[in-house]
């Protein structure tokens, strides 16, 4: 059956309306959600297709990543699987590579577009629903994209506790002090919502952890926040965020407000606060996506953990 089946209603031929929406994330899918149960009887009556294209098959709760990463909860609830919510809808997993709005067109690459060798395909719409969503800022610091561990995917959040735990084995095992150390040495950039709570749920992890190690004790970590600006969390309002440093000192956590990080380039943290000849010695890395770059810093911009 052509995709593009027409109808004969009233003596009009009509065209299947083609609703594309890009991005499969909180807004895409909650968006092809609505879009699905307003338009439940045309989409019955086929007179209506709707296309969610999506670089992942699932939406991901970013609210929930801390906890995940910090095995709080399980990564499979973080997670909404498209196909089970969005049943009437057509989900390809792809990517949106360019849009063409005057000839109503949009160029997609899939998972099988290599092994095919056909190129991509091109898919037309009636109307369009952009939603791609949002990377991680890769901010022009020296060595950040090529050291950085992104938050913005359940992927990275998992990876970043097994980064933890890979690190508190290596000092396990050394004995090369200046190789413990690093590695028992986390810096987290960011003192937004996402820096803040990865940073306490995956301190949390980490003590708990270093139960199981004989030669590994809580106090033996160092955890740094690094804010540029005079406060974090500024979303909940300046009591909060004092209270927030306040008690995140009161575990000896290293909070430096009106501080950048310079530099990470061979993995060594250069604080603005720091004398040069005394770098930050990190295996934890502040995190950012190193596939898109970003305009320049504002004194709002954040650089999330790692």
């Amino acid at each position: 059956m052509d995709k593009l089946k027409r109808r004969v209603r009233h003596g009009v031929v009509k065209e299947r309306a083609r609703i594309l929406v890009v991005g499969g994330g909180y807004v895409g899918m909650y968006t092809a959600l609505r879009l699905q149960r307003k338009l439940k009887p045309e989409l019955r009556r086929q007179e209506v297709e709707i296309t969610v294209v999506t670089p992942d098959p699932y939406m991901t709760y970013q609210p929930f990543l801390p906890e995940a990463a910090a095995g709080s909860i399980s990564p499979r609830h973080v997670v909404v699987p498209l196909r089970r919510v969005l049943d009437h809808c057509t989900v390809i997993v792809g990517e949106a590579t360019a849009i063409d709005h005057a000839k109503r067109t949009a160029t997609l690459t899939t998972l099988a577009t290599e092994e095919e060798g056909t190129g991509a395909r091109q898919l037309t719409y009636d109307e369009l629903v952009l939603a791609p969503g949002s990377v991680s800022r890769t901010l022009p610091i020296p060595g950040l994209a090529d050291h950085a561990i992104g938050f913005k995917t359940v992927e990275e959040a998992i990876g970043l506790r097994n980064h933890v735990i890979e690190q508190m084995d290596i000092a396990s095992s050394t004995r090369d002090p200046a190789i413990r150390d690093a590695a028992l040495t986390f810096v987290f950039v960011g003192g937004g919502y996402a820096g803040v709570e990865a940073l306490g749920e995956l301190e949390d992890m980490a003590r708990y952890t270093a139960r199981y190690y004989h030669n590994v004790q809580p106090e033996d970590m160092k955890w740094i926040l690094v804010e540029a600006s005079d406060r974090i969390l500024p979303e909940v309002g300046a009591e909060l965020g004092r209270y927030t440093v306040t008690e995140l000192r009161r575990r000896n956590i290293d909070v430096r407000l009106n501080t950048r990080l310079e530099s990470c380039a061979d993995r060594i943290a250069v604080l603005s606060d720091a004398p040069a000849s005394r770098p930050v010695r990190s295996s934890g890395r502040p995190a950012s996506n190193p596939t898109r770059s970003s305009p320049p810093a504002t004194s709002r911009s954040r650089s999330e953990v790692g």
